[in-house]
């Protein structure tokens, strides 16, 4: 089956969720350049982002391939870094695809689909904070363009701040 055939929705997440993205973000830690340990993600974070409308899951056959969120973080929302003109903007974060459906698109769909949710929510740009040393998300966020716009250090880890404009719903 080609990736064009490829049935598959992008839904909020919800409390039935809950087991499988944990089992999905356990299955990408250790990897080089994932900052996430045994404590992050966590249950607390998904109910974090449950209570806000936040999380979102690619399912193919019922089944999640694919997680993204749009964060609330004080600290990261505090670097100086920010173009104050694209505010407010939408926070990327935990995305994450499934080992054994990496390099099927995922990550790009779900990317493109939490851009253009932001923009329905309102937001006019979107950031995250990307591991310097992760070089699959960095070539993955290639492909959209983002601006670097500073560096940072947070929770024991070397970051990247990417940035960039949403485009104006008319």
């Amino acid at each position: 089956m080609s990736d064009t055939d490829k049935k598959y929705e992008i839904v909020l997440a919800t409390e039935a969720d809950k087991g499988e993205l944990l089992s999905l973000y356990d299955s990408l830690k250790g990897y080089e350049g994932c900052p996430w340990d045994e404590d992050y993600p966590s249950e607390e974070t998904i109910d974090f982002d449950l209570k806000r409308d936040a999380l979102f899951v690619l399912k193919e056959d019922g089944i999640i391939k694919a997680t993204v969120s749009i964060d609330d973080d004080d600290q990261v929302s505090a670097l100086e870094c920010w173009n104050s003109d694209l505010a407010p903007e939408a926070e990327i974060a935990r995305i994450g695809v499934l080992p054994d459906s990496q390099k099927k698109g995922y990550g790009k769909t779900m990317i493109a689909f939490i851009m253009e949710e932001a923009g329905r929510r309102g937001y006019k740009g979107i950031r995250m904070l990307v591991n310097r040393y992760n070089q699959k998300a960095i070539r993955l966020y290639a492909g959209f363009d983002f601006n670097v716009v500073g560096e940072c250090h947070m929770y024991d880890e070397d970051f990247l701040c990417y940035e960039k404009p949403l485009q104006a719903r008319g």
